[in-house]
């Protein structure tokens, strides 16, 4: 093999010193760059939502810059129901999903591929914490539940929202009411023009109803009522996931998602006034309607107390019994650790 000269090795020598000393600081470059920027080489975040006032904690994280405080990419997805919601994170189009995305939909994505979804916040309502009602048209006679027997009453779309309809009617006494599935934004223009006779809707229709004079509350907290037996009892009717493959593939930045995403919970508890102003833009709340549309609470993976586990069992068992699911689903299973 020729021997180079002195003068070509030490002209190499040298310039593969520069070239270690280039590598060296564009490595010091990035390890010292800013969170925000560094975070441009992780993963996007996609989290689908549905455009409801339960998804307030994700909206708020989101305008108060606290998923870029940490440095991550998150990029909301709308979509026009909960099931599509969880169809996409099952497809891989999103990875996680947003309060207000419905439980229960979540669970049948989990009964469809198990492993898939991990709840680390829920969004529990009741008589007091009011997301759920039963409407009627304000001139309505109907008095109590069992009035509105024989009655054309809707519900929102997907599995979750007719079942439950259909549950409230009976366990009130409606028998013989026939359950149409309408989209939610539609109940109060229905009621009003006399299609309907009532709904089992989700706020803020009845706040709608109640602020132009066309609709008033028959009884709210239903689920609550009729399915969990305690007007008071927390009902997880929405949750807050991220999918197990996300989680595994990106464990650092899932915790980081997480607690970025509490803090926004803390918020809304904190100052749920300022926090209101965070529905526009992602829901159709806004105006008057904003300051008086009421608020879900919320629980973290680790506030769940063996009593809420108990009653989010509850509910989950109720769709064992009307066969929608097909096996029994474990709510303590489906919950981060952390």
């Amino acid at each position: 093999m020729k021997q180079l000269s002195t003068s070509t090795n030490m002209a190499f020598n040298q310039r593969r010193r520069v070239l270690q000393l280039g590598a060296a600081g564009a490595a010091l470059g990035v390890l010292g760059a800013p969170a925000v920027l560094r975070a441009q080489t992780g993963p996007k975040i996609r989290i689908g939502y549905w455009p409801i006032a339960a998804g307030l904690p994700f909206y708020s994280a989101i305008e108060l810059g606290y998923f870029k405080e940490v440095g991550l990419d998150v990029e909301p997805l709308k979509f026009a129901g909960a099931q599509q919601v969880m169809e996409a994170v099952l497809s891989g189009r999103a990875d996680g999903t947003a309060n207000g995305t419905g439980s229960a939909n979540i669970a049948i994505g989990e009964i469809a591929q198990p492993g898939t979804f991990k709840i680390f916040c829920s969004n529990p309502s009741n008589a007091k914490n009011v997301l759920d009602q039963v409407i009627v048209p304000v001139a309505s006679p109907a008095k109590v539940m069992a009035d509105l027997k024989g009655k054309r009453i809707a519900s929102g779309p997907g599995i979750q929202n007719v079942t439950l309809a259909k549950t409230v009617l009976e366990r009130g006494g409606a028998t013989g009411a026939t359950v149409v599935e309408l989209p939610i934004g539609q109940h109060v223009a229905a009621l009003a023009a006399g299609q309907i006779d009532g709904a089992y809707t989700l706020e803020p229709t009845g706040t709608i109803g109640r602020m132009n004079g066309t609709t008033r509350v028959l009884e709210a907290g239903v689920i609550a009522r009729y399915v969990l037996g305690d007007p008071m009892a927390p009902w997880f009717g929405g949750s807050a996931s991220l999918s197990s493959e996300f989680i595994s593939k990106h464990p650092d930045a899932a915790k980081k998602f997480i607690t970025a995403y509490g803090k926004g919970v803390n918020f809304v508890r904190t100052k749920s006034t300022e926090a209101r102003q965070y529905l526009k833009g992602y829901t159709a709340i806004e105006g008057a309607l904003t300051s008086e549309v009421p608020l879900a609470a919320y629980t973290m993976y680790n506030e769940f107390t063996p009593a809420d586990v108990a009653h989010f069992q509850k509910f989950f068992d109720l769709f064992v019994e009307k066969g929608i699911f097909s096996t029994r689903l474990q709510v303590s299973s489906m919950l981060y650790k952390g």
